[in-house]
């Protein structure tokens, strides 16, 4: 980070001081098989103490803390370090979409696509652009986290900004924008289910009639607060924070001509490649969606599940969207290389592939350390007991109304630090505070908006989330010693802003009672 650039107000020595605590952590392969090593000392004291909480979600069921350190424990530390590995949720999504990518990239495919991009519209509009395409991209489930940071970085690259700030700004929209969408998608679906088994502990009747599309109108809205937000914060916090970025000469080396090469007119012969990759593109998106869309096709969910919506957002098709997006990515990649001549045969295109898995080491490692330790936290129970004890803590301080509501995100942002699933957390959550707000006058509906503002915005500055450490790997293209600390301190004011702003949206949202969604109303 250039210090001359840096500017030094009350907030900007927070944000130094934030990036000086963090970076004083170890490298974060250490860090993840320290927390490993943490958290099974720290079960196995709790086990022995006893520690246990009633889950509200599984019948009352007793969960006591397991002691990962007796006998059994440390069987299950060696005979499940193979699987926490291989089952480490980023793993295979960011392996197999980066095979597809990796092609598309050094066939020249995205370095010309951003030049287009960049020639195609001003260049203030570039940030938005990538935190709008970011938040967008939650309708491919997790795939974004893969495709748009690295993009964001090396379209700043190219234009002389700092990568980074390109990387943050997409990250941002990614992750922190995970709940806003034009359209339903997955997210969606299980929410849904969880919130109705939670107001059916009050009114079954009422829970019947919760659907898909819950919080539909309140999440298009918040695309466009979000997207202006996330504009906001780059152009006058993270860039100028950041300042300029001048290349080693061994970064030189190490990035492709590609990427590093200003934007200038395209070639003819870029031009006709585009081109064809763009009509390979829409030949292979509407192959993909009569796979989906026509009655009876093979990746359609079935009729039984509702409506011809659900059809489709419950279905394999939506399941498979990783290798789909793959897939998208290879073809054009492999269109683009052969017209521009820079794939000339078979072992051309292992080669690119290679090239791309060998660049993918440090995450791999990073996807092992961090995947032993999810396995522990997850299987010792400590993230459950955190969950119910903070949900407990809330409960007892007797809030009513907005407060309440305030009360309830804060301790959904502070969960979301420990429990990186949103599943998970909002599986623990909702049969608690579904019940406490319809009983306080409240919607499911409400509920649940106000869990997904809160857990969206924190997801950016917590490294227990799952694609935490390949938004490391990905900066450490540009800078090999960026840390822990360095990575939080830049995206830390996309989530202040984010949760006040959006917070503040929901809570003007609820006093003047507009519906959260079709049938969706906000007062119970």
């Amino acid at each position: 980070m250039n210090e001359s650039t840096k500017k030094h107000g009350l907030f900007q020595k927070f944000l130094d001081f934030v990036e000086w605590l963090g970076n004083k952590l170890p490298h974060p392969v250490t860090l993840f098989a320290l927390l490993a090593v943490l958290t099974l000392v720290l079960s196995s004291i709790f086990g022995i103490l006893g520690i246990s909480v009633t889950h509200p979600g599984e019948g009352n069921e007793e969960v006591v803390v397991k002691n990962l350190l007796n006998a059994e424990g440390i069987s299950y530390i060696f005979e499940s370090m193979t699987d926490n590995f291989i089952n480490f949720a980023p793993l295979g999504v960011v392996l197999l979409t980066m095979l597809g990518i990796g092609v598309a990239e050094r066939s020249g495919l995205i370095g010309a696509a951003l030049k287009a991009f960049v020639l195609s519209i001003p260049n203030n509009l570039i940030t938005a652009g990538l935190v709008f395409a970011g938040i967008m991209s939650s309708v491919a489930s997790d795939a974004g986290y893969v495709v748009l940071p690295p993009l964001g970085a090396l379209l700043y690259l190219a234009l002389g900004r700092h990568p980074l700030a390109g990387l943050a700004a997409a990250f941002a929209g990614v992750s922190a924008g995970f709940s806003a969408n034009l359209l339903l998608s997955g997210t969606d679906v299980m929410l849904a289910e969880l919130t109705a088994a939670g107001a059916a502990l009050i009114d079954p009747a009422y829970a019947d009639s919760i659907n898909v599309a819950m919080n539909w109108y309140f999440i298009i809205v918040s695309v466009f607060l979000l997207t202006f937000v996330g504009w906001f914060v780059s152009a006058k916090i993270v860039e100028p924070r950041l300042g300029s970025f001048k290349m080693s000469k061994e970064q030189e080396e190490d990035l492709s001509g590609e990427d590093v090469e200003g934007i200038q007119t395209l070639e003819p012969v870029e031009k006709k490649g585009l081109i064809l990759a763009f009509i390979s593109v829409i030949i292979g998106l509407i192959l993909a969606a009569l796979l989906v869309v026509l009655p009876n096709s093979p990746m359609r969910g079935s009729d039984d599940i509702g409506s011809y919506m659900d059809t489709i957002i419950q279905s394999p098709f939506m399941s498979s969207l990783v290798p789909i997006i793959a897939i998208l990515f290879f073809i054009p990649g492999l269109v683009y290389g052969i017209v521009t001549k820079s794939i000339k045969n078979d072992k051309d295109v292992a080669g690119q592939m290679t090239d791309t898995m060998a660049s993918m080491g440090m995450f791999i490692v990073l996807a092992f350390a961090a995947g032993q330790f999810v396995a522990y936290f997850t299987e010792s129970n400590l993230g459950l007991v955190i969950g119910v004890y903070g949900a407990q803590l809330l409960d007892s301080m007797s809030l009513t109304g907005i407060p309440l509501l305030i009360g309830f995100m804060l301790v959904t942002a502070l969960i979301n630090l420990f429990i990186g699933s949103a599943s998970a957390k909002w599986a623990l959550m909702a049969p608690i505070f579904v019940p406490i707000l319809m009983q306080l006058g409240y919607s499911p509906e409400l509920t649940t908006m106000a869990y997904r503002v809160a857990d969206s915005s924190t997801n950016i500055i917590t490294p227990l989330m799952t694609y935490f450490a390949i938004i490391i790997a990905f900066a450490q293209k540009y800078d090999k010693n960026i840390g822990i600390g360095t990575l939080i301190s830049v995206m830390l004011p996309y989530s202040i802003c984010f949760f006040v702003f959006w917070g503040l949206m929901l809570i003007i949202w609820t006093l003047l009672g507009i519906p959260l969604g079709p049938d969706s109303p906000v007062y119970y």
